[in-house]
C-alpha cells in the first residue's frame, strides 16, 4: 500500500495570482520552502510543456517563502517580501507535476539572498534560479499610501 502525500499548507498570505495558478505550498521553514503544481492545459506554452511565467513564479515564490520561513515564530511570518532581482535558467521541459525548492542562502536585516530549483516528475533538473528579495512592512502603493500584507 503507498503512503498518501500530506494536503498541503495554506500560505501564511493571500496572493490572488499565485492561487489562480493553482500553485501548492507543500513545507516551509528553517530557511526553506517547497511548492508543486500538477500542470494543466492553461499552464503549457505552445509546445505543450510548462510556460516559463509558471515555472518563473513558481521560483519566485518558492524562493520568497524561504526568505520568510525564518520569520514563522513571529505573528504572521513577520515582514513580507519583495523581489529585487532574479535570474533563471532553463535547463529542460517541465512536464506534469512540478516542485520547486527555495533555499535561503544569506540574510541581512533588510535583504534575503536566495536560489531555487524546479524538479520535474522525474525528478530530474528543469530550471534553476537566484534571487534577491527585500524584506518589507509595508508597501507604498498609489498616492503613496502605505498598502499592508493580506495575511490568511
Amino acid at each position: 500500500m503507498s503512503k498518501k502525500p500530506p494536503p498541503p499548507l495554506q500560505f501564511p498570505v493571500h496572493i490572488p495570482f499565485v492561487e489562480q495558478l493553482g500553485l501548492e505550498l507543500h513545507s516551509m521553514g528553517e530557511g526553506e520552502a517547497e511548492l508543486r503544481v500538477d500542470l494543466k492545459e492553461a499552464h503549457l506554452n505552445s509546445w505543450e510543456v510548462a510556460h516559463g511565467g509558471v515555472i518563473m513564479t513558481l521560483l519566485d515564490v518558492a524562493m520568497a517563502h524561504a526568505a520568510r520561513s525564518i520569520h514563522r515564530d513571529q505573528p504572521g511570518f513577520g515582514p513580507g517580501v519583495v523581489t529585487i532581482e532574479m535570474k533563471t535558467s532553463f535547463m529542460r521541459p517541465g512536464e506534469g507535476e512540478l516542485r520547486a525548492i527555495g533555499k535561503l542562502l544569506h540574510r541581512s536585516t533588510t535583504m534575503a539572498f536566495c536560489e531555487g530549483s524546479v524538479l520535474g516528475e522525474d525528478g530530474k533538473l528543469c530550471a534553476h534560479a537566484t534571487g534577491t528579495f527585500k524584506y518589507l512592512k509595508a508597501l507604498p502603493g498609489r498616492g503613496r499610501s502605505l498598502k499592508t500584507l493580506q495575511r490568511s
